[in-house]
């Protein structure tokens, strides 16, 4: 398969290095040095892009994939205020895309099992629920994409939490998300149920960020020359 990189940071590379592992080619290596060369004529050199960028430039960077019909995966969060947006674009250009706040499929099976737990414990009005996320010093939004999605579900499936607030809060009707930096952290997210006699959580945690390269490969593989709007789940049949 071959590849186009957008965005060289961490991820980035992690990506470049699992990709080449697996035998797949990487055709370009867009960065904030050589943004130019995401146009129309690298695009049509590839099967798929993947992007990680940053919130200011991940929907411009989708944009122009979709209007080359260039299939992509981006991974890139921070930027949802503009996905709908991506997505009607999508439609209109009969493109694909792929979009999820974090690839690894540890984690795409912890979204799986908050939502279940949330429909549960619904009817337990005993338990309050809060969300704890810790990732790297350097990591740019607050909180992290993948909590606001676990936390979204939550309140889809839990009728007596109508928002979410990026602090601790008594108000019964938010849903409390507590964010930590800490050093090279790569990604902690708790989900804790507490009561007055006891306490359930969910907890993932991330060893390496070979896993989101690993999730975000196979969602490449698996968009290739597909059209339409996909996620996670399309992938692995939650």
């Amino acid at each position: 398969m071959h590849i186009g990189i957008i965005g060289y940071g961490k991820m980035g590379r992690e990506i470049e290095k699992l990709a080449l592992k697996k035998g797949h080619s990487i055709e370009f290596i867009i960065d904030e040095h050589n943004t130019e060369e995401l146009n129309d004529d690298n695009l049509q050199k590839i099967d798929v892009a993947i992007e990680f960028t940053s919130p200011v430039a991940a929907f411009e960077n989708i944009r122009k994939c979709l209007e080359a019909k260039t299939p992509v995966v981006s991974g890139t969060t921070g930027w949802l205020a503009k996905y709908n947006e991506a997505t009607d674009f999508c439609k209109k250009t009969n493109g694909s895309f792929l979009y999820a706040s974090n690839f690894s499929i540890g984690v795409n099976i912890l979204f799986h099992l908050n939502a279940t737990l949330a429909k549960i414990m619904n009817n337990f009005e005993q338990y309050d629920v809060e969300i704890d996320e810790i990732h790297h010093a350097t990591k740019l939004d607050s909180p992290s994409g993948t909590a606001i999605t676990l936390a979204d579900s939550i309140i889809k499936n839990m009728k007596r939490k109508k928002e979410w607030k990026n602090e601790q809060t008594a108000n019964k009707q938010t849903l409390s998300i507590l964010s930590k930096r800490k050093d090279t952290v790569p990604g902690t997210h708790i989900i804790k149920y507490n009561s007055n006699v006891d306490c359930i959580e969910l907890k993932h945690e991330i060893k390496s960020r070979a896993g989101f390269a690993h999730g975000a490969i196979i969602a490449a593989e698996f968009i290739k020359n597909k059209r339409g709007i996909y996620k996670m789940n399309d992938i692995l049949g939650l």
